[in-house]
């Protein structure tokens, strides 16, 4: 145990800890050697004063005296709710030094994202998403750690560090395997909560190794004692010493230090008064030594306990007040009783026991006054709201309207930098206040904003009640409905999401509110798969947006809207892409309706760029999606909305035939899904369907069956329309792996449920080409109806792509002269559409049915490059057949 006299005495030996140290200076010569890349994560838990600072504290001196960088931070009681606080004080010897250009250099796109948790950059207007300020850190600190290797990151107290930090570590030590850097890390057990607890065991669980510190044996007591005192303590007097203290290295050490002030001889007449020293070392004895010193410095003292670690003495001071001169004598004297000592920050408490002590000795109508006026000194330094909400929080509510815009404002400084639950505690405390009535709807409504892109269910909850009461204006409550369909749609609760926006619109009068609300009503409507009256809710919105020119964002969102209508019953796609063009200004998102502006869901642009790409217009379709992935990374968004936008994107390399980056971009949707929630919303669903599409053109139906299985793919379907049709995905599936009546039912089934809605695109839900496919042989003439019909839709709908796939799906039921015509036919247009992996396809049947080996081997070129594998092993069996 390191744990000598904090007053000045020697330092004792660290006693039975050989094995801890050993791990240390094993871990810590392998990263100062150079022998490996490879870091390592060192984790100490155990109960209060078993030892673990003592230890981190010796980590600290060995990695020192190998030349390593060390960086060091602990949590606090009393700043547990303070965001990113621990973080911001390990990287503090990296960061000071940095002048604005190297902030920006080292940040480089984490700039605006990272920065602002790490207190060095002013945030933005906007609100970054909590994953994406996550990765930032743990970009930054990667690049950090590759300037200053070797590198020794220290965490002392993680119980009480704040959760960001948190949720930054647990990422963090993943990356260790490939980082030059030593983490080391010491907790108390059980004593973390909620996400913090979760984020702390996978730190422990990542930890090589993870090592529990246990008491003294008699033996180490006996050492100790001897070490400190002199070797003629007697045996019993060593012996009651550990029976004393229970073997606790803390109370040991500082009971062994009220020896020698005392003067006691350590033999065994003098141990009966070992216990009476002990009592005065922690709980109420420590009190009393404490009260002992004076009246001015047990104030002192609970100010220092208020502020928690790193406190400034003039701080303090203007917490009782009293003059700087007197708060500099109180401090001397804590530190001369070894209560506190000087840090690199400030002052701090000799330990964190001493500290939980003293805090909770405060009579609670004393403790909350200090924690008040902690709030106000902490804000008059120019800190901020934010930094004074850990005391805000602890405030007895009083009807106090200054202390709710505090509050308020905590939370909004808190979202600004990525950390929406500490807003949301602020928010919540604002409410137990409570705020005035004018203002309560504004918080509740500013409440499920905080939650909208971190807790839909949440969300849901906050929006119902803000709209129960009085005090928002019509702007705000119209905005408010918007975000609780939006939430409810989320949560996979459609007809409730359209059934808050009717409510909401047959109370408003015409209007450009009112019609942003009915555009979002027939959005919600448009991917409602129960929907009723499909084809009557297309007439309605025909009617309503003919006449539109696009000239403000409800017009164009009802032009886009249109135009996703259009596209999926089949209408001409020069018609779909004209209403799609209207919507735009200069061929770009308007301001207002850009892909994180907040005031139309971002539904509405994933409909713009589906309906381009199933128009054939896969360029803008690309173009636009590849927008959303850069508007969302750099505003720090990286929970669904991100996953869509990869989704979205993702499918048009499908369409375009780039079949690799498709199922990349695929699966890196799906990941940044499960980091929200795992399964179970329709985002993983809309991924997991194009997904499973992509990898049954790759010919890899197994991984397709992977997909589906870990992510429910299968009846019964969600109340949403998904970009591919999902039922039609499913029923190929299930041709694909033999379960051919199954699939047949599935196909059946679609044939159903689409020709109800009207919805007749035979891209988008290609069910008819499957199933005749399938029913060829079976029933030939029902097959060949199902391919005259769909080869209609597809002239009506005119592209290259549906008429090539329409004309390939008939030459594949036709025989000899036929069918080579056909699909002679069908490579000429899919030859001029942009969807190469279809022109692959239809190059190798065509190839194969003519004989021609030319064009199967161009058929096998084209399958090779789209990263068709499937596709190129019929065509290697055709050359070997021809």
């Amino acid at each position: 145990m390191t744990q000598g006299r904090p007053g000045g005495g020697a330092w004792a030996p660290l006693w039975e800890r050989e094995t801890e140290l050993a791990a240390i200076e094993r871990a810590v010569s392998d990263l100062c050697s150079g022998r490996t890349n490879r870091g390592g994560l060192l984790v100490f838990s155990g109960e209060a004063g078993i030892g673990k600072t003592a230890l981190l504290a010796e980590a600290r001196r060995i990695a020192r005296d190998r030349a390593a960088a060390v960086w060091v931070a602990r949590g606090g009681e009393t700043v547990k709710e303070v965001p990113f606080n621990v973080v911001r004080h390990l990287l503090q010897p990296a960061l000071i030094p940095l002048t604005p250009e190297e902030t920006r250099e080292y940040l480089g796109d984490w700039h605006d994202i990272a920065g602002p948790a790490l207190g060095i950059t002013e945030p933005g207007s906007g609100r970054p998403d909590p994953q994406a300020v996550c990765d930032g850190l743990v970009d930054v600190v990667t690049r950090l750690a590759g300037v200053h290797w070797p590198l020794v990151l220290i965490v002392d107290d993680a119980h009480w560090a704040d959760q960001e930090t948190l949720r930054w570590l647990a990422a963090f030590v993943e990356r260790l395997d490939d980082l030059p850097v030593l983490v080391v890390v010491g907790h108390r057990p059980g004593e973390a909560n909620g996400d913090s607890a979760v984020h702390l065991a996978a730190i422990r669980s990542a930890a090589r190794p993870a090592t529990v510190l246990r008491a003294f044996t008699p033996d180490a007591a006996a050492g100790l004692t001897r070490a400190t005192l002199g070797e003629h303590a007697d045996a019993p007097f060593c012996r009651e010493v550990w029976a004393v203290t229970g073997g606790n290295p803390y109370e040991s050490v500082e009971l062994l230090a009220k020896v020698q002030d005392s003067g006691i001889e350590p033999v065994e007449s003098s141990a009966a008064e070992l216990r009476d020293l002990n009592r005065s070392a922690r709980g109420r004895g420590l009190v009393d030594r404490i009260q002992e010193l004076g009246t001015d410095v047990t104030q002192f003292a609970w100010a220092a306990a208020i502020l928690g670690s790193a406190i400034p003495v003039e701080l303090a001071a203007s917490l009782i007040p009293m003059p700087l001169a007197d708060a500099e004598r109180c401090a001397k004297r804590l530190a001369t009783a070894r209560i506190v000592t000087s840090g690199e920050m400030g002052l701090e408490f000799v330990h964190p026991l001493i500290a939980s002590e003293v805090y909770r000795s405060m009579p609670p109508a004393t403790r909350t006054a200090f924690h008040g006026r902690a709030a106000w000194a902490v804000t008059q330094s120019g800190r901020g709201a934010a930094a004074a909400s850990p005391h805000l929080l602890e405030v007895i509510p009083d009807d106090d309207p200054e202390l709710v815009g505090q509050l308020r404002q905590a939370a909004a400084e808190h979202l600004a930098v990525g950390a929406p639950d500490a807003a949301r505690r602020c928010l919540e405390r604002a409410l137990r206040e409570p705020p005035r009535p004018g203002v309560h709807a504004r918080v509740l409504y500013e409440l499920g904003c905080a939650t909208l892109l971190t807790s839909p269910v949440t969300t849901i909850g906050h929006l119902r009640e803000a709209l129960s009461m009085t005090g928002l204006s019509q702007e705000l409550r119209v905005d408010a409905v918007c975000r609780l369909s939006q939430a409810l749609v989320h949560n996979d609760e459609l007809g409730e999401g359209l059934r808050v926006i009717d409510e909401e619109a047959a109370r408003l009068p015409d209007g450009t509110d009112r019609l942003r609300l009915r555009a979002v009503h027939f959005m919600w409507e448009g991917i409602h798969a129960g929907e009723e009256d499909a084809p009557g809710r297309s007439r309605r919105l025909a009617a309503l947006a003919g006449p539109l020119t696009g000239r403000d964002n409800a017009e164009r969102a009802l032009l886009i809207l249109r135009a996703f209508d259009a596209m999926t019953r089949g209408e001409n796609a020069e018609e779909v892409v004209e209403l799609c063009d209207r919507a735009l200004v200069n061929g770009r998102l308007a301001p207002g309706l850009g892909w994180t502006d907040t005031e139309w869901g971002f539904e509405l642009r994933l409909m713009l760029g589906s309906s381009y790409a199933f128009a054939d217009r896969l360029d803008r379709a690309e173009s636009l999606f590849t927008e959303a992935v850069r508007a969302y990374e750099t505003a720090g968004w990286s929970g669904g909305h991100l996953a869509l936008a990869h989704a979205f994107l993702g499918y048009v390399y499908r369409r375009r035939g780039r079949l690799r980056d498709a199922e990349k971009s695929l699966r890196e949707s799906l990941r940044l899904a499960d980091r929200v929630v795992q399964g179970g919303l329709p985002m993983h669903w809309e991924a997991a369907s194009m997904l499973i599409d992509t990898l049954l053109a790759r010919g890899h139906a197994e991984q397709a069956k992977a997909v589906a299985d870990q992510y429910g793919f299968a009846p019964p379907s969600a109340s949403t329309i998904y970009v591919p049709d999902a039922m039609s995905v499913r029923g190929r599936l299930l041709l694909a792996l033999g379960h051919t009546e199954e699939g047949l039912n599935e196909l059946e089934a679609t044939a159903k449920a689409l020709t109800a809605r009207g919805q007749y695109n035979t891209v988008l839900a290609p069910w008819a080409f499957d199933l005749a496919r399938a029913l060829a042989h079976e029933d030939p003439r029902r097959a060949a109806d199902l391919v005259s019909d769909a080869r209609a839709q597809a002239e009506r709908f005119g592209t290259d792509t549906a008429i090539g796939e329409a004309v390939r799906c008939a030459a594949g039921l036709a025989s000899g002269t036929r069918a080579v015509a056909l699909y002679a036919q069908a490579v000429t247009y899919l030859e001029a559409s942009p969807c190469a992996y279809e022109h692959a396809v239809a190059r190798v049947e065509y190839g194969i049915a003519a004989g021609d080996v030319d064009a199967v081997q161009r058929g096998l070129a084209l399958a090779r490059a789209c990263g068709a594998d499937g596709l190129a092993a019929r065509a290697e069996r055709g050359l070997a057949g021809t």
